[in-house]
């Protein structure tokens, strides 16, 4: 991604990559050591997005846009409402409803119930943001000379252990859930085709 979008120019054509990782932690700019609590055999990776330490592996669709901004004619802080809007509408088409959280990038679902059309509104139960809330998908993205690497997870059937080695995303005991423990029975190759749609249809050029 790094050399793709070093090597770039004006007329270079946008791409969307998506994959599956192996087992990997991956540590973004503002991260610090202390959230990763015992990572054991699975690799540390730093990298230069945004954001803090986050877990990838099999059972995760992760899609990285390679997108030049000023031709698609938005700015940063649109981008990311765009991917997230891209993740809360793949979700939509699993039954599932997704949540923003202010301040905290990535989509959240209602553990009591991840199908609630409700709004969040108001301070959370003993004002913690994250309180009956699971995390289903990590954002985090990088910027270089108007173009965009690093991208969105969404996590769909995976071994969710590893994210009680780490504070998810630098916050400690917050929970991380999948399609699977939700309840939906998705495949990898059916959600990652739904958000390969939906990223296309919400970054194309204005």
């Amino acid at each position: 991604m790094r050399a793709f979008t070093e090597a770039r120019h004006d007329d270079t054509p946008d791409e969307l990559w998506l994959c599956e990782h192996p087992p990997v932690y991956t540590q973004g700019l503002a991260g610090k050591p202390e959230h990763v609590l015992a990572p054991g055999d699975i690799p540390v990776v730093a990298t230069n997005r945004g954001g803090q330490v986050t877990y990838h592996g099999p059972g995760q669709v992760v899609a990285y846009p390679l997108l030049d901004l000023r031709r698609a004619g938005y700015f940063v802080k649109e981008y990311v409402h765009r991917l997230e809007e891209a993740v809360i509408r793949t979700l939509a088409a699993f039954g599932v409803t997704g949540h923003r959280v202010a301040g905290a990038p990535g989509i959240y679902v209602r553990l009591d119930d991840p199908f609630a059309h409700a709004a969040l509104a108001g301070p959370r139960p003993g004002r913690d943001p994250f309180a009956g809330l699971g995390k289903i998908s990590a954002l985090g993205i990088k910027v270089h000379r108007h173009s965009t690497y690093h991208g969105v997870a969404l996590n769909v059937a995976m071994d969710l252990s590893p994210f009680s080695r780490i504070n998810p995303c630098g916050y400690a005991g917050l929970a991380t859930v999948d399609l699977a423990t939700i309840g939906i029975a998705a495949s990898c190759a059916d959600v990652r085709d739904e958000l390969a749609q939906q990223l296309q249809r919400l970054l194309a050029p204005r």
